[in-house]
């Protein structure tokens, strides 16, 4: 919940800067909004999808502390990213103002295109972003291993990116009043849902796990059952007991 507060405000530059855009009906102002809101939004998107794989890792969590951390190694190579996002999604909202404001309806070939570069973009990212919080690499290397990804996982990519446009949709049909659900739900719930449907197979493409292991040894989650913790408890009381008696 801190991290999805924390990413809401990260995009609150980009949320001013594209009201006033279309306030006053200026791609240039959407333009700006873009290029300055993304500087802030990359980072807190990339420490959004840190929190949520180190969850699936089981790893410890320690909020404040892991924001920071995850801040400071990710905000670099996540500017450019968020930078790319938001010009794109600030080009599809000033669209979307476009067909409001026309004297015509647009036509259902016209919508279906418009919609079909929003399922490009949120597929692309969906994998992208991921890439930027576990690897340390240029962004173009990202870039060609989402379109390698999306090509073999095509089917699991496409879901993923269908739930999501269909989550943003519905928020904002129903504004203002699901701004309210924002700190509640905000951005977690489905990049979580997103992340959570992609795991296995960013794992077994990427070996996620396994280099997390190598690299920080301290998150690898440790696990026993119950019969395995009362014979480690019983192991220690009777070492316990022999140190006493000598």
């Amino acid at each position: 919940m801190f991290t999805n507060l924390m990413t809401i405000l990260g995009f609150l530059p980009f949320a001013i800067g594209s009201v006033y855009a279309i306030l006053s009906s200026s791609l240039l102002v959407m333009l700006f909004a873009g290029i300055i809101g993304g500087i802030f939004a990359g980072p807190a998107l990339s420490c959004m999808h840190d929190a949520i794989f180190r969850g699936f890792r089981d790893a410890k969590l320690r909020c404040f502390r892991d924001y920071t951390h995850a801040l400071r190694q990710n905000w670099r190579q996540a500017i450019l990213p968020g930078i790319l996002f938001c010009l794109l999604l600030g080009f599809d909202i000033f669209m979307a103002m476009l067909f409001w404001w026309s004297a015509s309806f647009p036509g259902w070939g016209t919508i279906a295109l418009y919609l079909f570069s929003i399922l490009i973009v949120t597929m692309c990212f969906s994998t992208i972003w991921p890439q930027i919080v576990l690897f340390e690499q240029p962004f173009l290397r990202s870039a060609g291993n989402c379109l390698l990804f999306m090509l073999r996982y095509f089917p699991r990519v496409l879901g993923t990116a269908l739930l999501q446009m269909l989550y943003w949709i519905a928020l904002a049909l129903f504004l203002p009043w699901s701004v309210v659900l924002l700190p509640l739900t905000g951005f977690w719930f489905i990049l979580y849902t997103a992340d959570f449907l992609l795991y296995d197979t960013l794992n077994n493409s990427f070996h996620i796990e396994e280099q997390i292991a190598r690299a920080y040894p301290e998150q690898v989650p440790f696990y026993e059952d119950d019969e395995a913790w009362i014979r480690r408890k019983q192991q220690a009381e009777n070492d316990d007991a022999g140190r006493t008696a000598r």
